[in-house]
């Protein structure tokens, strides 16, 4: 129970389904750098509102204390990538390091037989083999579409998934808030989290900056011209518009808006290029350390629905192989898949996540709330 209104009635529904539910807060990581006043650290007044919604609905609650471990699974490899010039998704290496992974373990560990959260996803269970194992299990888009979180899962196994719980996932926004509001729920009207997962509000830039610190070099257009200063290619990312460092003072730029195109980091360079640039654009792209949900590698080619940034829609797409990442049918972890697209993608993103859907025929294929299942995803190389 994070404190917000999605897990607050996700423990609401499971138990009026008839689950002994157990609520936990999960503690965070907190910066206090001289930037930190820039973000909000909601912790303190999120584990308070969890605590009154457990209240409220009459279960157990509890703390668990993770910081230590989420500062060195979350914020420490969010640091190292952008280090190495790759703009990282934490959200999706806090889900699979703590949310699925050392919360998971505990839980299991205290005796639950499922842990249950707030993501809007759907779960489809596979006809049992038994009472407490099931052949198999599929993660599917939420039926919020502006709100479906499976793009952020695509790191999930069997292993997890099958004590897995995701409660909201056939609901809206708006639903949920309706059913906060009707069982007078203490979140029904907090907004929504806009921080890093377990880390807060903060000011990302600052926060860099600090760790990193800053290195100044030329940001220059496609054709060589410097047109710029920037504060160190680390802190930049593909595709980027707002804090760039272009004045637009220089004779000739009045009036451009440009985009991050490239960065070299060896030279301290970066290269920039105006919004319909080709250069900014890219039909193919390299995914490594692929997941696939069903534990098993498809047959490749595959012909699917891809998105390589949260909330983008759909696109069609075709994987492959490349060179010798498969050995008789294993997936090598630092194997790599190449994925072309069928329209070229804009700020194709190292470090940033590719996610897989399944192919649906028809003219509405990649709008249509029809619980596509999620296939897999990687990162992009």
């Amino acid at each position: 129970m994070s404190g917000g209104v999605d897990s607050s009635v996700a423990a609401l529904l499971l138990k009026q389904n008839g689950y002994d539910v157990v609520g936990v807060y999960m503690k965070g990581w907190s910066w206090s750098g001289p930037d930190a006043s820039v973000g909000v650290n909601c912790a303190e007044e999120d584990a308070t509102d969890a605590r009154r919604v457990a209240g409220v609905l009459g279960i157990p609650f509890y703390v668990f204390d993770f910081e230590n471990k989420i500062k060195k699974a979350v914020v420490d490899y969010m640091v190292s990538e952008y280090a190495a010039g790759r703009t990282p998704n934490p959200d999706v290496m806090c889900n699979r390091e703590i949310k699925f992974g050392l919360f998971l373990k505990k839980t299991l560990e205290l005796g639950a037989d499922y842990i249950a959260t707030g993501h809007y996803t759907r779960l489809q269970r596979e006809f049992p083999i038994s009472k407490s194992q099931f052949s198999n299990c599929k993660l599917k888009i939420a039926k919020d579409l502006n709100k479906d979180q499976s793009y952020f899962l695509w790191t999930l196994t069997q292993g997890q998934l099958k004590h897995c719980l995701f409660p909201i996932g056939d609901y809206t926004k708006p639903q949920v808030r309706a059913i906060a509001k009707k069982y007078k729920l203490p979140t029904a009207e907090k907004p929504d989290s806009q921080g890093v997962c377990f880390v807060g509000e903060i000011n990302v830039a600052g926060f860099l900056k600090e760790k990193l610190g800053k290195n100044p070099g030329p940001i220059k257009n496609l054709n060589g011209k410097i047109i710029g200063t920037h504060d160190g290619t680390v802190f930049y990312t593909i595709g980027q518009r707002r804090g760039i460092g272009i004045k637009g003072s220089l004779p000739g730029e009045q009036g451009k808006i440009y985009y991050v195109a490239a960065k070299d980091l060896k030279t301290n360079i970066i290269f920039v290029a105006e919004g319909k640039d080709e250069n900014l654009f890219a039909n193919k792209l390299m995914v490594k350390n692929i997941n696939w949900i069903s534990g098993k590698l498809p047959k490749l080619p595959l012909n699917c629905l891809a998105r390589i940034r949260y909330r983008q829609p759909l696109q069609e797409a075709r994987i492959m192989n490349y060179e010798s990442g498969i050995k008789n049918k294993t997936i090598i972890y630092n194997s790599k898949f190449v994925i072309q697209f069928k329209e070229p993608q804009r700020a194709v993103t190292p470090g940033q996540s590719a996610v897989f859907y399944s192919l649906r025929s028809g003219p509405s294929f990649a709008k249509a709330s029809d619980g596509k299942e999620m296939l897999g995803g990687g990162i992009i190389d």
